[in-house]
């Protein structure tokens, strides 16, 4: 197990907020790796790409965060489109979230953040809904992205365009550390060979699989099916976010239908009749004349769950390994503030007092008190 004689950045996790912050590091001139194991599997490939903090119902400091991240959101994509040349599909398309009465809508925690609609209004922005819904609110801030068409495909073309590396079909074994402080990696490469990597500094944003490199983080797989069916253009303009389920419709009449939320299925791969018929009954409450449109394409895929669903962000427990996972549903929203945050860190820029209010909440060991 003889060294490689280099010392990149190494990025443990080639989905989303690897590449996000493969990106914004080597923006910075720094030399950056990415080590993956099946990129294909992240939770950037199989999340419906909703920005939606408000509709969402976040509160507190997760709030705080999305909401900065959303507002980060235009500019940070437009630097991904300049240096891929690709298009990811950022729209500010609104959010509608319904109700079965009045009395719910206006105990939602965000209900004060959003335009609060009658039934006629709320049809008059669905057509189509399902006749038991009532009230609705209407999130103007809140959009999407084309993340599993289009920015994930933006990413990696930036990364390679800015000579970052990449490393497909390795495992990461184990992190090497002397005296706390990291020093490296063992992987198994895609030829079955073991390596050592010799490093400073790495991020481990490994997702769902976090807690197999690092034991002291509580990141556990929560298993989420979609699918996907094809409606008439412009059928359907804004997203409809239901209670356990949501629809999400692309510019060309593609909807993204999600997603089932399974906490004990852990990491068993492929669909389920259960879960498939979960997200069809979902279908057919918000959306009836939806139903019969044809379908597309089914998978399935594991967000990255903490004991309060929220990221774990910053240094670690090892001097030079820095965390950035346990987004769990909300990769894709909070990808903009973390590729920043993490990278200031990383190259030593001072962090303002905002930024630095907006990381502590999300320390790795605030589980521990």
């Amino acid at each position: 197990m003889a060294p490689l004689n280099n010392s990149p950045v190494l990025i443990l996790g080639g989905g989303l907020i690897g590449l996000s912050l493969a990106h914004s590091l080597a923006k910075k001139g720094l030399s950056v790796e990415v080590l993956s194991r099946r990129r294909n599997e992240a939770a950037g490939f199989v999340a419906a790409g909703m920005l939606a903090p408000h509709a969402e119902g976040l509160s507190g400091n997760l709030l705080k965060l999305g909401q900065n991240s959303l507002e980060g959101m235009s500019n940070w994509v437009k630097t991904i489109e300049l240096d891929s040349g690709m298009n990811c599909g950022l729209r500010k398309c609104g959010i509608v979230v319904p109700f079965t009465n009045i009395e719910n809508r206006n105990a939602y925690p965000t209900a004060y953040l959003g335009e609060k609609l009658s039934q006629s209004e709320l049809k008059e922005q669905i057509p189509g809904i399902a006749s038991q819904w009532k009230a609705g609110l209407l999130f103007k801030k809140d959009g999407q992205i084309d993340n599993r068409r289009r920015l994930m495909r933006a990413l990696e073309k930036a990364c390679v365009e800015l000579g970052v590396g990449f490393q497909e079909g390795v495992e990461v074994l184990e992190i090497i550390q002397k005296q706390n402080t990291f020093t490296g990696i063992y992987l198994r490469t895609a030829e079955g060979q073991i390596k050592q990597i010799t490093s400073k500094e790495a991020i481990l944003c490994s997702g769902a699989w976090s807690n197999q490199l690092f034991k002291e983080i509580p990141i556990s797989p929560v298993k989420g099916q979609m699918l996907s069916i094809q409606g008439p253009k412009e059928a359907l303009k804004r997203i409809i976010f239901g209670p356990g389920i949501y629809l999400v419709p692309r510019e060309d009449g593609l909807i993204i239908v999600g997603a089932t939320s399974e906490i004990n299925a852990g990491f068993t791969e492929g669909l389920t009749p259960n879960g498939q018929a979960q997200l069809q009954e979902g279908l057919s409450s918000l959306l009836p004349i939806a139903k019969n449109w044809p379908h597309m394409e089914r998978w399935w895929g594991f967000r990255p769950c903490t004991p309060d669903e929220a990221p774990i962000l910053g240094s670690s427990s090892i001097k030079g390994l820095w965390l950035a996972t346990g987004h769990h549903r909300n990769g894709v929203l909070l990808a903009a503030i973390t590729s920043t945050l993490i990278t200031k860190q990383i190259c030593k820029e001072p962090l303002s007092t905002k930024e630095t209010d907006l990381l502590l909440p999300f320390r790795w060991n605030r589980f521990n008190n």
